[in-house]
């Protein structure tokens, strides 16, 4: 029995949202409690991009790229919940981290 934090992050929260619930459906399966997903606050990062940058330097384009995270936080993890976390098909664009926590 240890605990085990998983944090998600993704560029589209819609497939962030979708990665977290397969999760919360696998670890309640095993009969493991669980705690979240808790929403963290979406990190902006902002670009400016001269368009010309010979010439025309008023003349600029901005970007921004959103990264939306979740925590999940499972109490009692049991060998069976650490097998079924492992053979759960992820989307390619979430990132996960896996973090042990120890009793």
């Amino acid at each position: 029995m240890e605990k085990i934090r998983l944090k998600l992050k993704a560029y589209d929260h819609r497939v962030l949202d979708r990665s977290v619930i397969s999760i919360v459906e696998a670890v309640k399966r095993t009969g493991a409690e669980i705690r979240g997903p808790i929403p963290l606050p979406t990190k902006k990062r902002r670009y400016t991009v001269l368009k010309s940058p010979q010439i025309n330097k008023d003349s600029r384009e901005q970007f921004e790229i959103r990264v939306h995270t979740r925590i999940i936080d499972i109490v009692s993890a049991t060998p069976e919940t650490v097998d079924s976390l492992t053979k759960i098909d992820m989307a390619p664009e979430v990132d996960v981290e896996v973090r042990s926590m120890g009793k």
